[in-house]
């Protein structure tokens, strides 16, 4: 059970810190379907497309392991 909550931990971390760099290569957030707005002097994303395509991609490579 250790090693599933530290390989969780670890994979996170390494997720925070690289997931950045690929949002800027992949346009994270900027898919057509994704929503943007502001109010109120605040900006509000609504990632909609972005969401949906990581988790297929993320479904497909479960499947593939």
């Amino acid at each position: 059970m250790l090693k599933w909550i530290l390989t969780l931990v670890v994979a996170i971390f390494l997720l925070g810190i690289i997931s950045p760099h690929l949002a800027r290569f992949i346009r994270f957030g900027q898919l057509p379907g994704d929503v943007s707005f502001r109010l109120r002097g605040r900006h509000y994303a609504f990632p909609f497309a972005t969401i949906i395509l990581s988790s297929l991609l993320l479904w497909l490579l479960s499947r593939l392991i």
